[in-house]
C-alpha cells in the first residue's frame, strides 16, 4: 500500500487483461465444443461432398431411408430470408415434417403443438430463446423477404420448442411450402439422419455415401458435430488467431506488472536491508516479494475472470450477437486456466527484480539509501 494509485492501476489493467483473455478461451470453447445432446449423438448430416452451397436431389431421401440402421431422415434447405431487417439473423429452414420430430427428438414442446404445426402448411415451429428474442407468441404472424430465394413466405406460429442441441435458436416452416412457392424446386440442403443406435452411426456415414459415390451428385455425411465444426472452419483458423490475441495481451500484462514490482522493490531496498539485519534469510525476503507480486496478480485476474463469468451468466448473448452465439459460458476450467495465467504473471513480473534484491548485501543496501 505504499503506492495506492499505483497499485490499483495495476490491479486493474491485469483485471481487464484476464477479462479479455476469458472472453476468448470461452469463445474458442464455444466454437470448439458445439452443444451436445443424447439425441444429437445419434443425429448425422448428409451434405454434398464438394460444397455445403450445393443442394442434394429430394429422391436421394428414400434410398437414405433404407440404409440398415437408419431409423428416421429430414430434409431441410437453409433459407436465410430477412425479418423486417438484415441484422435480424437467426437460422431458417425449410423441413421436410414426415419425420421431423423423430429426427429432432430433443426438442420439448406440447403435443397438441406439434399437431397444429404438422397440420398447418404455412405454419412456422420456433424456439423458446427466439420468440423470446421477437416477442413471438402462438398464433403471431411472420413474413420474411427471400434472399437467397425468390419467394417471401408468411407463416403463422403454431408450435414453440425449448431445447435442441440448438438452444431453441432455429424456425423451421414446410418444405412443401417451400418447394410450392419456388414451383417445384426439386432440391434441399441437406438430410438430417436418425441412427438407431450409437453404435451404427459409423457404418451409416459409410454406406450412405457409398450408396452415391458414382452418382452425378456425391455425398459426405458426417456427425451433427462433426458438421458444426467443419461449418466453424470456414471461418478461418480461428484457434490460431485467438491464441495470438491472448499470448500478446498476457505478454504485456506481464511487461505492467514486472515494471510495477520493480519499482516497488528498488523503493524499499533500505526496508530489505533493515530486515537482513534482523535476521531474514535470502529466500524468506525472496518469497515476500514474490508473494506480494502473486497476491496483486491474483487478486486482478479473480476480479477479470470470475466479473466475465458473472456478467455473461446474465446476458443474452444470442441476441447480443444476432445468432451467432447461443452462450458464452466460463466454465470452472477455463477459470482454472486464467488463474494459472494469473500465478505465471505475478511470478514472472517479480521474478528476476525480486531475486536480485533478495542478494543484495545489508551494507550496500543500507549504504545506497542513506
Amino acid at each position: 500500500m505504499r503506492n495506492r494509485r499505483r497499485t490499483l492501476l495495476t490491479v486493474t489493467s491485469i483485471a481487464v487483461s484476464l477479462f479479455l483473455v476469458t472472453t476468448l478461451l470461452t469463445l474458442l470453447n464455444e466454437l470448439q465444443n458445439p452443444i451436445e445432446t443424447p439425441a444429437s449423438a445419434l443425429r448425422l448430416i448428409t451434405r454434398h461432398k464438394v460444397s455445403l452451397f450445393n443442394s442434394l436431389p429430394i429422391a436421394y431421401r428414400q434410398k437414405i431411408t433404407k440404409v440398415e440402421g437408419v431409423e428416421a431422415v429430414m430434409g431441410a434447405m437453409w433459407f436465410g430470408g430477412v425479418y423486417k431487417d438484415p441484422s435480424n439473423f437467426f437460422g431458417q429452414f425449410a423441413a421436410d415434417t414426415e419425420q421431423f420430430f423423430q429426427v429432432n427428438a430433443d426438442m420439448i414442446l406440447p403435443e397438441e403443438q406439434k399437431e397444429a404445426f404438422l397440420k398447418d402448411r404455412t405454419g412456422c415451429l420456433v424456439g423458446n430463446s427466439l420468440a423470446k428474442r421477437f416477442g413471438w407468441k402462438i398464433g403471431d404472424k411472420i413474413h420474411l423477404k427471400g434472399a437467397l430465394f425468390q419467394f417471401d413466405p408468411e407463416m403463422t406460429v403454431r408450435a414453440i420448442y425449448e431445447g435442441g442441441s440448438d438452444l431453441g435458436s432455429t424456425l423451421f416452416f414446410h418444405w412443401e411450402y417451400f418447394n410450392e412457392g419456388l414451383n417445384n424446386a426439386g432440391f434441399t440442403g441437406t438430410y438430417t439422419i436418425r441412427a438407431r443406435s450409437a453404435q451404427e452411426v459409423p457404418k451409416i456415414a459409410e454406406q450412405v455415401d457409398a450408396l452415391f459415390q458414382n452418382a452425378p451428385v456425391p455425398t459426405k455425411t458426417e456427425t451433427e458435430r462433426a458438421f458444426v465444426l467443419g461449418f466453424m472452419s470456414m471461418l478461418g483458423n480461428v484457434q490460431f488467431l485467438i491464441t495470438s490475441i491472448c499470448s500478446a495481451v498476457i505478454f504485456a500484462i506481464i511487461l505492467v506488472a514486472a515494471n510495477t514490482m520493480a519499482m516497488s522493490i528498488r523503493e524499499r531496498v533500505r526496508e530489505i536491508g533493515v530486515l537482513k539485519t534482523l535476521g531474514f534469510y535470502n529466500d524468506r525476503i525472496l518469497f515476500l516479494l514474490i508473494g506480494e507480486s502473486l497476491l496483486l496478480s491474483l487478486f486482478g485476474t479473480l476480479l477479470g475472470a470470475l466479473g466475465a463469468r458473472v456478467l455473461y451468466s446474465r446476458l443474452d448473448i444470442a441476441t447480443l450477437t444476432s445468432g451467432f452465439l447461443l452462450r458464452l459460458d466460463v466454465n470452472p476450467k477455463i477459470l482454472l486456466t486464467c488463474t494459472a495465467i494469473g500465478c505465471g504473471v505475478g511470478l514472472l513480473a517479480a521474478g528476476v527484480p525480486a531475486w536480485r534484491a533478495s542478494r543484495f548485501p545489508v551494507v550496500d543496501a543500507l549504504r545506497r539509501v542513506a
